[in-house]
């Protein structure tokens, strides 16, 4: 999980200041509707302008206005800010205002630790602090909060269902920070930054090394991190903002309010044997047929396992027994090659087998049976303009491999 290092104590109360004099135009004027001292004012834009690396206003007689880093900066923290309070309202209304004022970054990081390594142990070891220093900034955060974040398992101490909300939505505000700073990078011509594509195993084998590659080329020094795992643990990691995108088999509907699927093209399934299987002997096998071999079924949860369980169910036949299931291709492909048994996958995932004559297709018995390959995207999230031609290139990359769709944000 991407985490904004470097706080230097950075609170949300210096967010918020920084917000009020760029409305305001004084600092002055901030301080009295904050009501906070004119010095303390004047230390919180300079934490901020600290954090961004850079001068956000011009200082003149009449006040102060915001540059144009300013302005970016801005905007991003207001979407930093209304991802936190939306958290706090939804929790605990009223202690939204004062948890405003008085959270640092650095406790949220703290909590997101948590949540991504699982334990206080793990999490003080990836933040290269002592465990009692994050057991400290989690009840801190309590207290400040006034929630209850923490209970106990039998693992020991853990985040609480409020917890976890409060480091998803925590997540998010931080990733618009780190994308604030990247597009002040970007105003002075340094086109470093950090992008994180989730990316499910079709998606892995060709579309987003063609559309990363070419991003490479035109940007060298900006980041493109890959993640792999379980759809459940990408589709966490977009939602709480550690991944920017998510690209692979839609859903249909999105599983979330706070995600949205936008399609690229049709993935033919088809049945997957070694090459000389008995059933590459004759046409399209019946069910009957079909049942006779050891399946490798794909796992729980999959668009795969839902085709696997439909063939099968249509007919009023029970799928068949003693099956290995595996989201694997490297180890599915051995399997099958090794073996008789019989899986459903994308064609495209094992052209190249079937090219070098080492597996081999048979009809699908139900016909044309596709899958929908296409991005997820967090609802609200902007992508800062590197990350748009990034994701402008993986659309391209999409509809050139696949047939041709209408995209939707729906």
């Amino acid at each position: 999980m991407r985490l904004a290092h470097s706080h230097s104590h950075l609170s949300l109360r210096h967010l918020v200041v920084f917000r009020e004099v760029a409305h305001s135009g004084a600092v002055n004027a901030a301080a009295r509707s904050l009501h906070l001292s004119q010095p303390a004012a004047t230390q919180a834009v300079a934490a901020v302008e600290r954090y961004f690396g850079g001068r956000l206003f011009d200082r003149t007689s009449a006040g102060m206005s915001p540059t144009l880093a300013g302005r970016r900066c801005l905007e991003r923290i207001e979407r930093a800010l209304a991802e936190l309070r939306g958290a706090m309202v939804e929790l605990l209304p009223s202690s939204a205002v004062r948890t405003e004022r008085t959270l640092t970054l650095n406790q949220l990081e703290a909590l997101i630790a948590l949540v991504k390594h699982g334990s206080f142990r793990a999490a003080a070891r990836a933040l290269g602090v002592a465990v009692p220093t994050l057991h400290q900034a989690a009840r801190t955060l309590e207290h400040v909060s006034g929630m209850s974040l923490l209970e106990r398992s039998s693992f020991g101490l853990c985040l609480n269902r409020d917890g976890e909300c409060l480091a998803r939505h925590a997540g998010r505000a931080l990733a618009e920070l780190l994308q604030a700073r990247e597009e002040l990078s970007a105003l002075h011509g340094d086109e470093r930054g950090h992008t994180v594509i989730g990316a499910m195993p079709l998606s892995r084998s060709g579309l987003v090394p063609s559309a990363v590659l070419q991003f490479m080329g035109r940007y060298p020094l900006h980041t493109v991190e890959l993640l792999d795992g379980p759809y459940e643990t990408l589709l966490r990691a977009l939602r709480d903002g550690s991944a920017d995108v998510l690209i692979g088999a839609l859903r249909q509907p999105a599983p979330a309010s706070d995600v949205f699927e936008e399609p690229l093209f049709d993935d033919p399934l088809t049945l997957v044997v070694r090459a000389g299987h008995p059933l590459t002997r004759g046409g399209a096998p019946d069910l009957s047929q079909l049942r006779q071999y050891p399946w490798i079924a794909p796992r729980l949860g999959t668009i795969l396992r839902r085709h696997f369980e439909a063939l099968f169910a249509g007919a009023g036949v029970a799928p068949p027994t003693g099956t290995i299931e595996c989201n694997c291709l490297v180890a599915a492909r051995a399997i099958l090659r090794d073996s008789d048994r019989v899986m459903l996958l994308s064609a495209r995932q094992v052209m190249a087998d079937v090219a070098s004559g080492v597996l081999a297709t048979v009809p699908y018995p139900l016909g044309r049976v596709v899958r929908t390959i296409g991005l997820t995207l967090r609802v609200g999230w902007r992508p800062t303009e590197l990350q748009q031609v990034l994701l402008d290139l993986l659309r391209l990359a999409g509809r050139c491999d696949g047939e041709p769709a209408v995209l939707t944000s729906d």
